[in-house]
């Protein structure tokens, strides 16, 4: 504000002029005569002018821990990207529209991350930075803002990275290993079906297809599970796997289990 008579809005925001403090009008960028005495004692309608910021800005959300549906704690980080294009529904319909935006959308991220599983957010983050956008955007407009972008800017798995880097990798060489195992099975039962008497060979094909199927269908697992662990080998920062679940898979071979333990808390160093 300059002096006592006037006042300036700069360019970039509007001025919300309040008459006794009641709302009047939104002003324009430029400079505003306020009503002055005319002689001694008259009363004149007390002018405040607001300004509000209408310029593109930017919000940074600090991730507090989320659990993805597979139950992984992840903590992440949103960029919003966002300007008020009604500044009287700004001020007038909220207390302060910068806590609501950061609310919202810390709201909206909760809610697709515990919609996706630890894979699904790793694989697609475009699709969570959508997810929020559309979640948020509607609701922003009720008190005259847009939100331009959420973007999703990291993604944190609390614990120690390093380590469970290691297990993923062992992991992976492990699900190899059991691949071609899987397969060289699938190969010897055909062929002690067909070293069968006539008389059982029936059977015994039907009983060398069936675990085939069943072997068939674990290398499958295993494929999808090495390339899942590349995946992660490929992200270091982005990882968290819980227990390996998939690993699961190979329950159905007695042979075949794989058990891989995993703290339920990441150990702290001493001393803290």
């Amino acid at each position: 504000m300059s002096h006592h008579h006037e006042v300036i809005v700069h360019s970039g925001f509007r001025g919300l002029r309040y008459t006794d403090g009641r709302f009047d009008r939104v002003l324009e960028p430029g400079r505003y005569e306020l009503p002055k005495r005319r002689y001694p004692r008259q009363r004149i309608p007390r002018v405040t002018v607001v300004p509000v910021d209408v310029r593109e800005r930017e919000l940074n959300i600090k991730g507090q821990e989320i659990l993805t549906a597979d139950k992984v704690a992840v903590r992440v980080n949103i960029i919003t990207h966002f300007r008020v294009v009604d500044p009287t529904a700004a001020v007038e319909r909220v207390a302060d529209y910068n806590d609501r935006i950061y609310s919202d959308v810390q709201l909206a991220a909760r809610r697709s991350l515990a919609s996706m599983t630890l894979e699904a957010i790793l694989t697609n983050r475009n699709q969570l930075s959508e997810d929020i956008l559309r979640d948020v955007e509607g609701v922003s407009a009720g008190y005259g803002v847009q939100i331009i972008r959420a973007d999703v800017k990291d993604l944190a798995f609390p614990g120690n990275l390093q380590e469970i880097m290691n297990r993923v990798l062992t992991a992976q060489r492990m699900a190899e290993a059991q691949m071609v195992e899987a397969r060289t099975r699938a190969e010897r039962d055909t062929l002690e079906a067909n070293s069968k008497a006539a008389a059982q060979r029936l059977a015994a094909e039907a009983d060398a297809e069936a675990k085939r199927i069943r072997a068939d269908a674990e290398v499958d697992a295993l494929r999808r599970l090495a390339a899942a662990a590349e995946a992660y080998a490929e992200h270091p920062a982005l990882l968290r796997l819980r227990e390996l679940e998939t690993l699961g898979a190979l329950g159905a071979n007695a042979e075949a289990r794989i058990y891989i333990g995993f703290d339920k808390h990441a150990e702290r160093p001493t001393g803290d």
